[in-house]
């Protein structure tokens, strides 16, 4: 499968390059990024016959068919990494919650979110192409509080690897931020930001698009890559589990195979919806994606009117900050599949310059064909989050925001996989005033009063966390990144 670029061609870089390439250098002409230039769709049979194939088996037949120009041997490896989740046979388990109403628990990995679920493959991969090639990367992430420590625990002690993890400061709950600062392999560099996640990501692109940083790096002889989910090889271990999800369904007679099901999919920087949005094309049954968002609703107004407007808007603090999020990066790849590269420069344009854009009637009929959209409040989520626990399940408030669309009139006759990203662990504060109505405590307090009431235990990953010296205890203004970057790379 090949690449290319999602604004177009400027003529000083390949018109379309392979999946490594796409993954070791992400960055496109006019700022764009990559994306498929074509999907396969995959052969009738498929969901047949990987019906009871392995979770790595599914994922090594969807890579398989991409086309992807890893080597095979580099591939298994990669996917061996999900021998490390809480169930090396279920890495994703998928729970009924209620009468047509499924969760699909994505954050059974070591840092229990489910970015785990792409990036401890596509470390590996970047690794070993690292390590083949000779070369030294420089990996760059900003995160609004679970690529970060994903990306950080894939890469530490890596060989020919350094990463530098953007977050920001006072912006992530107190585990997220305690699993990067405490990260202390030699490799690897977390500086909060006093700004948003907007704020890291718009730094991250600019050092990435910088000729300047560029040059510097190329005289230290690092090439630059990113963790986030602008780069692709992200992507496409994130269209996995939307197979598994259906498939599980399917082998507990829940479906039958052909079934459409509806999507549900709490969304911050759309890559998990976007894998959602591939594997619809390649032909899993999907009647609609449905996006929830929280108070910072700038998805939800796009996918409702085709108004993708940023001009006036202010980023809220929320109960569920890894969406915490106003300008979502991997929209732009929807953006290219639906209307072409012109037509996506001119809207991105139009969104970097004056914050916002507008759809055309055409254009937004197209999107709202896939996609379907819903705003849910703290206090709906909380609401949400306390049902659930009185029927036994715990939920952490981001996943909670997809349950509003679920019990509503629309969706109640379809069938439902919500996309839980993040275990409750996470966001223990927010989840004990939801079930217990008490004031927001710490949360090493919080996890004990959550733990003891439901009768279980707190993973050794997140218990640990709080007797870890911090290693990276620096906070940075924006504009000094760059020169903390290089004062880490020695230059």
């Amino acid at each position: 499968m090949k690449f290319t670029e999602s604004r177009g061609n400027d003529g000083e870089r390949p018109a379309e390059v392979p999946f490594s390439a796409a993954l070791m250098s992400p960055s496109a002409s006019f700022g764009g990024i990559y994306c498929p230039a074509a999907l396969p769709p995959l052969p009738p049979d498929f969901l047949a016959a990987h019906l009871d194939s392995s979770y790595k088996r599914l994922a090594q037949a969807l890579l398989e068919h991409l086309g992807l120009d890893i080597d095979a041997a580099i591939l298994r490896a990669a996917l061996d990494r999900y021998d490390r989740f809480d169930d090396r046979e279920d890495p994703v388990p998928v729970i009924r919650l209620d009468d047509r109403l499924f969760v699909a628990e994505l954050y059974h990995g070591p840092t229990r979110a489910f970015k785990d679920i792409a990036l401890q493959p596509f470390g590996t991969i970047l690794s070993a192409l690292a390590k083949r090639d000779d070369r030294q990367f420089l990996i760059l992430t900003a995160t609004s509080g679970d690529t970060g420590p994903a990306a950080l625990e894939t890469f530490r002690d890596a060989p020919n690897i350094r990463v530098v993890c953007l977050y920001p400061a006072g912006g992530t709950s107190d585990v997220q931020r305690l699993q990067m600062v405490t990260e202390a392999a030699p490799n690897l560099k977390v500086l909060g930001i006093d700004g948003n996640f907007d704020d890291a990501q718009t730094a991250l692109k600019s050092l990435l698009a910088s000729a300047s940083f560029n040059a510097r790096l190329r005289d230290l002889d690092i090439a630059l890559s990113a963790a986030n989910s602008v780069n692709f090889g992200r992507i496409a271990f994130q269209i996995v589990y939307q197979f598994h999800a259906y498939l599980a369904l399917v082998r507990q007679r829940e479906i039958e195979i052909g079934r459409p099901v509806a999507l549900h999919i709490p969304s911050g920087n759309f890559g998990n919806a976007l894998g959602a949005y591939y594997a619809r094309a390649l032909g899993l049954p999907v009647a609609r994606i449905v996006i929830a968002s929280n108070a910072n609703n700038v998805l939800t107004e796009w996918i409702e009117t085709g108004r993708y407007d940023m001009s006036k808007r202010q980023l809220i603090a929320t109960a569920s900050p890894a969406m915490d999020i106003l300008k979502s990066s991997n929209v732009e790849r929807v953006l290219f599949d639906l209307y072409g590269a012109a037509r996506t420069r001119e809207l991105m344009t139009l969104l970097d310059t004056q914050g916002w854009y507008q759809l055309e009637d055409a254009e937004l009929a197209r999107l709202q064909a896939v996609f379907a959209a819903v705003c849910c409040s703290d206090d709906e989520a909380l609401a949400q989050i306390r049902a659930a626990w009185a029927r036994g399940y715990l939920l952490d408030p981001h996943t909670a925001t997809c349950l509003k669309a679920c019990r509503g009139e629309p969706w109640k006759a379809e069938v439902n996989i919500v996309h839980s990203t993040a275990e409750w662990t996470k966001f223990a504060p927010v989840v004990e005033r939801a079930i217990h109505g008490a004031e927001t405590r710490d949360d090493r307090a919080a996890l004990r009063a959550i733990a003891d009431a439901a009768g279980i235990g707190i993973p050794a990953a997140i218990a640990n966390l709080f007797d870890r010296p911090v290693a990276h205890p620096e906070i940075v203004a924006p504009g000094d990144i760059e020169a903390r970057i290089l004062d880490f790379l020695g230059a």
